[in-house]
Formats: C-alpha cells, structure tokens, sequence
C-alpha cells in the first residue's frame, strides 16, 4: 500500500484519511492520495458498513438467515446496516423500494447493488468499491466479496 501524502489540505481532516485508509483495507485497493474534500458523513457510514460486512467473510448463505449462523442476501445487507445504525427492511425486493436510487456514476462503498429480472430484485449485495460487493450468493456457498458480473445492475443508497 502507497503512503499517504503527509502534505494534506487544511479541508480534509484526519477521520476521512482514515475512513481512506479503511477503504483500502477492506477492498484491497491501493491507496495512493487522500480523499476529496467534498467526501461527506454518508461515505464514511458506507465505509463502515462495508468494514462490517467483511467482519462476517464465510459465514454460510441460509435461507431467510438473518444471524452469523447463516444469511441470505438480504439478511446480510440488514445485519451490516444495523451495525451502523441504520435500519432496513427484511426482504431484498423492499429494501430496493426503501433505497434512493443512483446512477452507476454516483455509486460509492456502502451503496446497494441490486440485481433484477423485470420489475423483480432477485439478489443483492454490498457495493465495496472498484467493481466488488460482498454478498451471501446462493445455497451451498458463503460470504464473500465478488466481482460484480455484470452490468445489468441497479444501485441504492439507503437515507
């Protein structure tokens, strides 16, 4: 990981740097520079769901799991959410009706991504950054961050 720059704007105060930092941690990404001065509360809200979500890497996919024991998909995005704070409601199809809906350019660590076929959400995750969410796939497999396979996909902020 690049050090960095100790030369940092008066604007950008230590918790985003740090909030930076995390960011690169829980993705794998390389943080090279600082973050942006226009950074607000709700990204680092996203990053923190984000570094909770990866907190539970292999628990078992369970159907209408909700607990460490087993999750599905919804039940994941709810229980990173709730460590946090913020509330979401049970299902995945709700949880997209509850979540403001962004453009793919606006999508940030902590966003929703939801997969749909027609009006119907069938899976979602956790946007981690650089193409990646963690989410609970299917029966028989766990936990884990995945590359987001296509670009068939709607992406949530929650309020």
């Amino acid at each position: 990981m690049s050090v960095i720059n100790h030369a940092l704007p008066h604007a950008i105060s230590r918790p985003l740097v740090a909030a930076a930092i995390t960011a690169g941690l829980v993705t794998g990404a390389s943080v090279g520079t600082a973050p942006s001065a226009q950074a607000s509360v709700s990204s680092t809200t996203g990053l923190k769901v984000v570094k909770a979500a990866a907190t539970r890497k292999g628990v078992p996919y369970r159907f209408g799991g909700t607990t460490t024991r087993g999750f599905d998909c919804s039940g994941y995005s709810r229980w990173a959410y709730a460590r946090v704070g913020k509330r979401l409601p049970r299902t995945s199809q709700a949880q997209y009706r509850s979540a403001a809906h962004i453009r793919t350019s606006q999508r940030r660590p902590g966003d929703l991504v939801f997969f749909l076929s027609g009006s119907h959400v069938y899976h979602l995750g956790i946007y981690a950054g650089h193409g990646k969410m963690w989410h609970s796939p299917r029966s028989g497999q766990r936990v884990r961050l995945s590359t987001i396979w296509t670009s068939k996909v709607r992406y949530g902020r929650v309020r």
